[in-house]
């Protein structure tokens, strides 16, 4: 009898065990599901600068009044208060102004908003119009990855071009990412920016991560006028006595295909390229099949991939600082971090640029705008006044 008791004991003894355990791992599924209705990204809240993502804030924007409106407001309510007395009067007129302000603002944003949908469909008609030529390939590979700049602590990706203020990003990428380790952009040394082991890149991640980051990160990149670019990128490498460096690898190529009757010493230092001998290089049938453009003059589309990647925002060079300082804002960063400004007196401008191509042939200026053609259209760029197009 007294085995069979203790048996008995010792059963209803596992039955509430495994009662407790079901229980507890019920009330575990709920709390999880709570967290993630809350969190549905994943991310830990303690660690994020804010508890919206980029992605979140630029399709479904919060509308804060900035903090300049707000202090505006307390200057104009602060007589009422150190008076000590009634003032309905000003009290009903600063009421009106805040509402003013708070419409103005979020009219403001509303604007941006168009016009970064505007520039989305830009790029995606594009690609839709040229199809045969924006998908050659149906699958990007991770060494077409090499120029997506993330930021896990934001959730940001960056394309980075060369000649559209990629140094200045790569600062502050490197300060978003940094995790304390820098505080101003511009303590950062340039040649610094540009160390690879600096910045982490899409590459480096494994298939799933990569798919998991495109989806839920928000992506940007920044363009500019494609021919104002590529006469910067000339001025840059093929004029300054210091970039010894392209003037090997690429002027003496340059020379020894389009000068004719050269002289050794130019063939052998590269240092004198002419405009117009690096436009025939470009258009040269020899050099596209020889091996991709140098990233400097490689066209946004091919270093990018906007037709495969669908980006959330396309920033401008010809309107830099507001829209870059528009992505520092949806990052949750826009109080204390903006994007470094700086007069440059040797900025490549419009008009320099119509001085470059006024000795290139028109045969060869038709060739090369062929080249750029997606570029142009893609970012709404139209053709330059200056161009001869047969």
């Amino acid at each position: 009898m007294k085995p069979a008791l203790l048996e008995v004991m010792r059963m209803n003894r596992i039955c509430r065990m495994v009662l407790a355990t079901c229980l507890g791992s019920f009330i575990l599924v709920i709390f999880y599901f709570q967290i993630m209705r809350r969190n549905p990204f994943g991310v830990d809240i303690c660690c994020r600068k804010g508890s919206r993502s980029p992605l979140q804030e630029l399709y479904n924007p919060t509308q804060p009044v900035p903090r300049k409106a707000l202090q505006s407001l307390r200057t104009e309510a602060a007589p009422c208060r150190l008076l000590q007395r009634p003032c309905v009067r000003a009290q009903h007129s600063a009421s009106w102004r805040s509402h003013a302000l708070v419409l103005h603002w979020q009219l403001e944003l509303s604007n941006t908003a168009v016009l970064h949908q505007m520039r989305r469909d830009q790029v995606t008609d594009t690609c839709r119009a040229n199809s045969a030529v924006s998908r050659k390939r149906r699958v990007l590979t991770p060494n077409d990855l090499k120029h997506l700049v993330v930021d896990e602590d934001h959730e940001l990706i960056y394309c980075y071009v060369p000649k559209v203020a990629c140094t200045n990003w790569k600062r502050l990428m490197m300060v978003l990412s940094g995790r304390g380790k820098y505080s101003d952009p511009m303590e950062i040394p340039a040649n610094e920016a540009h160390v690879a082991a600096n910045l982490k890149t899409l590459n480096q991640y494994s298939i799933p991560e990569i798919n998991h980051r495109l989806k839920s990160y928000m992506k940007f990149l920044f363009v500019r006028e494609p021919f104002e670019r590529l006469v910067s990128a000339y001025r840059n490498k093929f004029t300054q006595k210091y970039n010894t460096s392209f003037h090997k690898r690429y002027g003496t190529k340059i020379i020894r295909r389009q000068r004719k009757n050269a002289t050794q010493e130019a063939l052998r230092r590269g240092d004198d390229v002419r405009f117009e001998e690096f436009v025939a290089y470009l258009i040269d049938p020899h050099t596209q099949r020889e091996e991709p453009f140098n990233e400097h003059w490689q066209t946004v589309h091919s270093l990018c991939h906007p037709c495969h990647i669908r980006y959330d925002l396309v920033g401008k060079y010809e309107t830099l600082e507001e829209d870059s300082n528009y992505v520092l804002r949806l990052a949750g960063v826009g109080s204390y971090l903006k994007f470094p400004t700086y007069a440059k007196s040797t900025r490549t401008t419009d008009e320099m640029t119509t001085e470059f191509f006024q000795n290139i042939s028109s045969e060869h200026q038709t060739q090369l705008y062929e080249v750029y053609k997606l570029d142009f259209l893609m970012f709404n760029y139209s053709v330059p006044s200056y161009l001869k197009l047969e």
